[in-house]
């Protein structure tokens, strides 16, 4: 390959791949997944809870199959069983999106070490453990593709949010050094970092009319993005069109940080 007129749209199509999305069922994980399917994917959805029948629809509705995982990915045994049902429902895993993760918000000098402990072990932890656990499968099938879901604060320090700092720019440090040493098994691992989202995360801060503002006046296009604006970058670092992207953290945000 590597003749211009190599190159097709097809590259962007996911087509008899197998997606795992973390926390899938609700917010930007959603969008992630209902993004895959209409690319062609099947997607195993691990969750922490059963709220799932809304995004069951969504993929169904598509055509395309979708398995979910009840389980908690801050135990090893639950991340073993992830694996496991997905290999099983699917017979492989071509594409893993680690899009679970957690924020407590309060003041740094009244921060609780039970909040670093929980916001750290779902946020950083499982995204190494897991990544490495399905990298393997990967490397036996030949390749695949990692993406990681970064931050803002994966470049800035923030307030009221220190481990979910410290987390999302350990996931862009385990971007990198995974994409490193995988990258000659024919596997990409990069990650996006959203802006600022309206999401049920969010709520707090868009409630805050001094902090939205304050927010606003900076995202050049002037309004907060959606779910919908994430949708097209998943599908990109999900397929053959990215194949020689890896350890890029892609900011998806407005312009927010070139202000």
């Amino acid at each position: 390959m590597g003749c211009l007129n190599d190159f097709s749209m097809d590259f962007f199509s996911l087509e008899g791949k197998v997606a795992m999305v973390t926390g899938g069922n609700t917010g930007l994980g959603q969008g992630y997944v209902v993004a895959l399917a209409k690319a062609g994917a099947d997607v195993v959805v691990p969750t922490h809870n059963r709220d799932w029948d809304e995004t069951r629809e969504l993929v169904e509705s598509l055509g395309r199959k979708v398995h979910f995982v009840q389980g908690d990915l801050t135990k090893a045994e639950d991340r073993e069983n992830v694996v496991k049902e997905a290999v099983e429902a699917f017979g492989k895993i071509d594409i893993l999106v680690n899009n679970a993760g957690t924020i407590r918000r309060a003041p740094l000098l009244e921060y609780k070490e039970e909040d670093w402990e929980a916001v750290m072990n779902i946020n950083l932890n499982a995204v190494y453990y897991l990544s490495q656990m399905v990298a393997k499968t990967m490397v036996e099938n030949g390749g695949g593709k990692i993406i990681n879901i970064a931050s803002m604060l994966s470049f800035q320090g923030g307030k009221f949010v220190p481990p979910y700092t410290a987390s999302k720019h350990g996931v862009a440090g385990i971007t990198k050094a995974f994409a490193n040493e995988l990258a000659d098994k024919n596997i990409q691992i990069n990650a996006i970092a959203p802006g600022y989202i309206e999401t049920a995360n969010t709520a707090p801060i868009r409630a805050d009319e001094k902090r939205n503002e304050e927010i606003l006046s900076r995202i050049p296009t002037g309004k907060w993005g959606k779910p919908f604006d994430l949708m097209g970058a998943v599908v990109f670092l999900s397929s053959k069109a990215s194949d020689y992207i890896n350890g890029t953290i892609l900011a998806v945000d407005g312009g927010w940080l070139v202000r």
